[in-house]
């Protein structure tokens, strides 16, 4: 687990450091101590609180709008989509591979790779570029558990 500095997180989240300590011990944002008691915030809560915010550097949803071409007042303006959390993996965009039609995504979610194919289009459409945020949604009927057969695993 990549652990940031508050100040290098701060500048990432787009809020001053004062801003995010306080997030700190008000429970909005998850921190790790120390042994020397000093705070430090793991990559995937930064991914995990950036995609919530709509984007980078803490801009909102406006911002993200805007970056999308989606104008106050234009169809779909004002129309938000909200999915449970359960079925979102928050994580950074470390791999892009587009072959004829269809494009490789690749996320790291919380030191885990989940990959998914996508067309061509639907990548231009989101906007996606290596090392920003985004959730992979799963859309499954079912998932398993498994263990190793005869014994314990770690």
């Amino acid at each position: 687990m990549e652990l940031v500095h508050l100040r290098d997180a701060a500048r990432e989240l787009g809020v001053s450091y004062p801003t995010l300590k306080q997030w700190i011990y008000r429970g909005k944002i998850r921190s790790v101590k120390t042994a020397g008691g000093h705070h430090r915030i793991s990559r995937a809560e930064i991914d995990s609180v950036l995609f919530r915010q709509g984007g980078v550097g803490g801009r909102g949803r406006k911002a993200a709008k805007a970056r999308h071409g989606i104008a106050a007042g234009a169809p779909g303006a004002g129309l938000e989509h909200f999915i449970s959390g359960r079925n979102q993996l928050v994580g950074r965009i470390t791999e892009l591979k587009t072959v004829g039609l269809l494009t490789k995504v690749s996320l790291d979610i919380g030191g885990q790779r989940v990959t998914a194919i996508i067309t061509r289009d639907a990548a231009r459409d989101l906007g996606l570029k290596t090392g920003e945020t985004a959730a992979a949604l799963i859309k499954a009927t079912e998932v398993m558990i498994i263990r190793p057969v005869g014994g314990r695993a770690g």
